[in-house]
């Protein structure tokens, strides 16, 4: 075993972003055997809090929490729990006994490096190992990282890791802080690395980091997590680096004991649970910013791709590493201001389709299943056809209304030339310039506030309708979602608008939208549906 390189396994303590630190006793007890039995050299518990210890969970208010949870310790292990630097009253922990924890873990921020190291002497005082974690290290200048290393020289920690806490590094800024901080460390402290993939670079810095240090004979530490899991875009994978020590640093890790570990008590976390790369957590690395802003826009405003670079772009490099939500939410705001005077554009449409009924056709199973019977009502009451979000290749359309711009850029592909005829009617967040065969209508009128999916597009067609005063309206394919994506759609294909795939509370939520709309129109009061809704029952 290469005595120089160890791995730190953080599933329990990272993990717990993703959990709320609910593990459940027998997954805390047997991921800690596990790591035991795959040889791990350092096994992160989970995290000291204020707070009581809850049974079940891996936070953990003084060391003694964890003898539920330990068998008999195995002396060639160190077990470590970790704290934020000023989260956690030094007073509840006791004098090091031996009998569960063995080292704690600081964190603190950029900036704060002599206040973190100062807590680090004191629980180093009471008998414990002290490992430090220099969060967002790609902050730190060379003068800063020397600081931050004779700083950490004069209290003689296990460990310093450099922490890509963004996961925002290239390979250049790793070496550069390795060069920097290798230099200027005492050489009996270790060197460590904590990854997160928010660029899918996380395996391969964690590569580079034991590459840039072969040559030296300083120890290296290098964190990890079962599956990558751990907040937004994840860390590391245990089962990949271990893997690739055994192969290129003659380590001698126990796949099978790893393999199990995740068999027995990962698969249920990748069930109820999401994390891991995304193009979110792209944006927060490609801009050094913190996942909470993501989140955010995510939980609060299910904000796209696009709008969501914008509004992280529009923020000082400051902000992006702090989570001022009232900040956030002025900046979406400012973003989603796609005010136009569609004043001409409501009167045009008001004229084509006075005195007609309207049929809105939206893309569900039904629109194809039922394909006969929505012929058989446009032959015989000659409607206004309107597509909703999509064309479907077997119907004539008068209008197809977009609400939706990755909707539109997949209409325009795939159907070429029906897209091309036919005329478009566009929310002003697709568009606010027109083209031939485009009107543009304000997307602030055609939207209510206050649901997750306010945006959904047959909402959005009825309010249309109703600022344009048609009184009768027929639906057609507003079945309504299925536990399956591709039993949802007449065209499979269709970009999804709900990623989080939460369909059971999208349907209600498109239901509580729907009858609010039927109590509060204006002008809209007859709808028919042609085909089977769940929203008409």
């Amino acid at each position: 075993m290469n005595k120089k390189i160890e791995l730190l396994d953080c599933t329990l303590r990272d993990g717990a972003y993703i959990t709320e630190s609910n593990f459940g006793e027998a997954a805390i007890r047997g991921i800690i055997g596990k790591m035991e039995e795959a040889d791990i050299e350092i096994i992160e518990c989970g995290w000291l809090k204020n707070d009581e210890h809850k049974v079940g969970t891996s936070f953990f208010h003084i060391p003694s929490d964890l003898e539920l949870y330990l068998g008999k310790k195995d002396p060639n292990k160190t077990y470590v729990v970790m704290i934020d630097w000023d989260r956690y009253d030094l007073n509840n922990l006791p004098e090091y006994d031996g009998k569960t924890v063995d080292a704690v873990r600081v964190v603190f921020p950029y900036g704060k490096h002599k206040e973190g190291m100062e807590v680090g002497r004191k629980i180093k005082e009471k008998g414990y190992q002290v490992y430090f974690q220099a969060a967002n290290t790609l902050a730190y200048s060379d003068s800063d990282l020397i600081d931050l290393a004779e700083t950490a020289n004069g209290i003689s920690p296990i460990s310093l890791s450099v922490v890509d806490t963004f996961g925002a590094m290239y390979p250049e800024d790793l070496e550069r802080i390795v060069k920097v901080l290798d230099g200027a460390l005492d050489k009996n402290i270790k060197l460590g690395f904590h990854s997160h993939n928010n660029q899918q670079l996380s395996f391969a810095l964690s590569m580079n980091f034991v590459e840039l240090l072969s040559e030296s004979e300083r120890g290296v530490v290098i964190d990890a997590s079962l599956c990558g899991m751990g907040r937004g875009a994840g860390n590391a994978t245990t089962e990949l680096v271990a893997s690739y020590l055994n192969r290129k640093c003659d380590c001698h890790y126990n796949m099978d004991a790893i393999m199990d570990a995740i068999d027995t008590y990962m698969q249920i976390y990748q069930e109820k649970f999401e994390w891991g790369y995304s193009t979110p957590y792209f944006i927060a690395g490609m801009y050094c910013c913190h996942v909470n802003n993501i989140a955010y826009l995510l939980n609060n405003h299910r904000t796209n791709a696009k709008d969501m670079r914008n509004i992280i772009e529009s923020l000082s490099p400051e902000d992006r590493k702090k989570y001022d939500y009232d900040l956030l939410e002025e900046k979406y705001l400012k973003n989603q201001s796609y005010y136009v005077d569609d004043t001409e554009s409501m009167k045009k449409l008001s004229e084509e389709m006075k005195e007609r009924e309207v049929l809105l056709l939206a893309p569900g199973r039904m629109a194809i299943d039922e394909q006969y019977r929505i012929n058989s009502y446009i032959s015989g009451k000659n409607p206004i056809v309107i597509g909703v979000n999509a064309i479907l290749s077997d119907y004539k359309y008068d209008y197809v209304l977009f609400v939706n711009s990755a909707r539109y850029d997949y209409a325009q592909n795939a159907y070429p030339e029906v897209f091309k005829n036919v005329k478009k009617i566009l929310s002003s967040n697709v568009k606010n310039i027109p083209c031939n065969n485009e009107v543009i209508v304000d997307f602030n009128n055609i939207i209510k506030r206050g649901w997750e999916h306010y945006d959904n597009a047959v909402i959005c067609a009825l309010r249309l309708l109703d600022n344009i005063n048609i009184e009768r309206v027929a639906v057609a394919g507003f079945d309504g979602f299925k536990n399956q994506y591709n039993e949802s759609y007449a065209d499979v294909a269709l970009p999804s608008l709900n990623p989080n795939k939460n369909w059971d509370e999208l349907n209600k939520e498109i239901k509580d939208m729907f009858l609010d709309f039927k109590r509060n129109a204006n002008n809209c009061k007859e709808i028919e549906f042609i085909t089977d809704s769940i929203f008409n029952k």
